[in-house]
């Protein structure tokens, strides 16, 4: 685990309550770059901020599930137990390991070779306490079952989840925990939420298996009788489950990206497979910032226009009933974390899962959350004609990404 660097306090005592009824740690999918969400939470942590919403698929499913299945005090040991037990290679080769250690601080070309090395040990190899190769009988056909057609079988992730996480904690604790899942038969996007719908006081493993069981890789999990794949596979992204949450209220969310849309042009096979991963996951994050952006403004002129109507015009007029179910003036505020590739990192940096990568994944995370929350005025709400802002601290960077913040007319009433 990285050494913590000081980060402003922003618990109570320090800088007093952040001023939002919901404060959410939104967590993509992205395999071995997940560590990177480790650091971010680190810092968040550190800061005295301890979300009470935190939405996750795949990668981020699990990281969220080890965060809200775990005492305070807890969660970076359980995070970083988490991290050092999956990124055990499944064959322990000391004079490799030692080599290893020794690529760690070398140049670009020899990073990349051992990256590479490193990512062909996971596809043939799997990793320890995580998953294992099933060997030829995926690929000799016929009727294997659901939940045996995959290349790997992740039966030991189950258990490390199991070791590391209290259910019973999840279940009945203080932070809403949602991952994203696909129904294999219908193909529709779902949430297991521990407080509501079927999953209601009732998550379980296998809940967060199913939203890191990204096929043909890993197998397909069933609960209560259907079949559920990574969520991914439709948005990788959690961010417009929670946006779009009722009843609305002021919200920030910490949006943790694994992948960045914006790259350079690729100039062979390899890094087209890294540029096409890059926008193939990312993209769906920027188009639901968009749209939950128009969305809200629209919320908030409808409501204005609902003040211009007298009381008792709006109480016995069926469409004014109506529209009052969609007016919201309420505030959002985004604050984006998007990691950045190392020089050296190739199209199989999502499952390359080397120690040494993994602590730098996590040390990027933590510098990243500690440059952002810098930012003080960003962890308070939108000026008052402002229902809808966004900040990056590598926007700048980015001057071909859309402004997404969103003005209304007039200043929002607190009726």
């Amino acid at each position: 685990m990285p050494q913590l660097k000081p980060c402003p306090d922003l618990s109570v005592g320090g800088h007093g309550r952040l001023p939002f009824e919901t404060v959410a740690l939104v967590l993509q999918g992205g395999g071995a770059l997940g560590s990177y969400q480790a650091g971010v939470y680190q810092g968040l942590s550190a800061a005295g901020i301890e979300p009470n919403w935190i939405a996750g698929i795949s990668i981020g499913a699990l990281n969220a599930a080890v965060i809200a299945g775990n005492p305070p005090e807890k969660r970076i040991q359980r995070l970083a137990d988490f991290w050092q037990t999956i990124c055990q290679p499944a064959i322990f080769m000391p004079p490799v390991e030692y080599l290893y250690s020794w690529l760690a601080g070398a140049d670009v070309e020899s990073r990349k070779a051992f990256s590479a090395f490193a990512a062909w040990r996971a596809l043939v190899e799997g990793q320890r306490d995580f998953f294992v190769p099933r060997g030829l009988k995926p690929w000799l056909g016929g009727r294997q079952g659901t939940a045996e057609s995959s290349i790997y079988d992740t039966a030991a992730l189950k258990s490390t989840l199991e070791r590391l996480i209290d259910f019973d904690r999840i279940n009945h604790g203080d932070i809403r925990l949602s991952v994203g899942v696909v129904n294999v038969r219908t193909g529709h996007m779902e949430y297991f939420d521990n407080t509501r719908g079927p999953s209601h006081k009732a998550l379980k493993v296998e809940h967060i298996l199913a939203s890191g069981a990204l096929p043909p890789g890993f197998p397909a999990i069933e609960i209560d009788g259907e079949y559920y794949w990574d969520g991914g596979l439709v948005s990788n992204t959690p961010l417009n489950h929670v946006l779009e949450a009722t009843p609305r209220r002021n919200t920030l969310s910490f949006q943790v990206d694994l992948w960045s849309l914006n790259g350079p042009l690729p100039e062979n096979i390899y890094e087209v497979q890294e540029r096409q991963k890059d926008i193939q996951y990312s993209s769906r994050t920027l188009s639901t910032t968009e749209f939950m952006a128009n969305s809200q403004h629209y919320r908030r002129i409808l409501r204005e226009l609902l003040l211009k109507v007298p009381l008792q015009e709006r109480s016995n007029d069926a469409w004014c009933q109506e529209a009052e179910k969609y007016a919201c003036g309420g505030q959002y505020s985004v604050i984006q974390l998007i990691y950045k590739d190392k020089a050296w990192e190739t199209q199989a940096k999502d499952y390359e899962f080397s120690v040494s990568t993994m602590r730098e994944h996590w040390q990027s995370g933590l510098q990243d959350i500690q440059k952002t929350l810098a930012n003080e005025s960003w962890l308070q709400l939108p000026p008052a004609h402002k229902e809808f802002v966004s900040y990056d601290i590598y926007a700048a960077d980015e001057p071909s990404r859309p402004a997404l913040t969103r003005v209304a007319a007039g200043p929002i009433s607190r009726d």
